[in-house]
């Protein structure tokens, strides 16, 4: 019989998906270990990037769990760097509202990055919100900008990936004094983003 709570995905329908998940569930918390819900985070990492070396690669700042719980049961809006994020966060086990930052691209931007400008444009509305932003640095230092005039997400969620400016703008990230989970150096991207917020809607159905 399969166990129920240690099936990683909520889109695992079939019998043989849930056997699936389970399984590499089971894997994961032998190479993560599985004594808090930040290991569940890594575990997730971990099955969805097939790369134990994730498990030591995570930051955890300002009750990061709590407040991304929190916001999930009460509906919050969920805001995304890129459309594949967005597509990849389940739509199961919570009732919020999905959007990407390049919907919100002015149509005048000229000179910023589509996610950047799309963060700016949003401003004020991703006040109690989550932002997931799994592959673009830039949007990442439009937010760190915004959270320092005064925007506050109710959680952030930032792993972009590559040689510039990801590294940077997540430690930007861990210095703020706002709820947060992000990859450390250069490695993350969209499949980390999309794992890290799919298990805490994992988390918060589960209770």
């Amino acid at each position: 019989m399969i166990d129920e709570k240690n099936i990683a995905d909520l889109g695992a329908y079939t019998m043989d998906a849930k056997r699936i998940s389970a399984k590499s569930r089971s894997i994961a918390k032998e190479i993560v270990g599985d004594e808090t819900l930040e290991d569940k985070i890594r575990q997730r990492v971990v099955i969805a990037t097939g790369d134990p070396a994730f498990k030591d690669l995570f930051a955890f700042k300002n009750d990061s769990l709590t407040r991304g719980v929190d916001a999930i049961q009460r509906g919050c809006d969920i805001y995304t760097d890129i459309r594949m994020v967005q597509v990849g966060i389940t739509t199961k086990g919570h009732e919020c509202t999905i959007r990407s930052f390049i919907e919100f691209e002015p149509a005048e931007n000229q000179s910023l990055t589509r996610t950047a400008a799309g963060a700016i444009t949003l401003s004020e509305k991703l006040n109690d919100s989550i932002v997931v932003i799994g592959n673009a640095p830039s949007a990442t230092l439009a937010l760190c900008e915004l959270i320092t005039g005064g925007i506050t997400p109710a959680l952030v969620i930032a792993t972009p990936v590559g040689f510039v400016n990801a590294a940077e703008s997540k430690e930007w990230v861990r210095q703020l004094n706002v709820p947060s989970i992000t990859s450390i150096g250069t490695r993350g991207g969209t499949p980390v983003a999309v794992a890290v917020m799919n298990e805490l809607i994992k988390i918060t159905s589960e209770r």
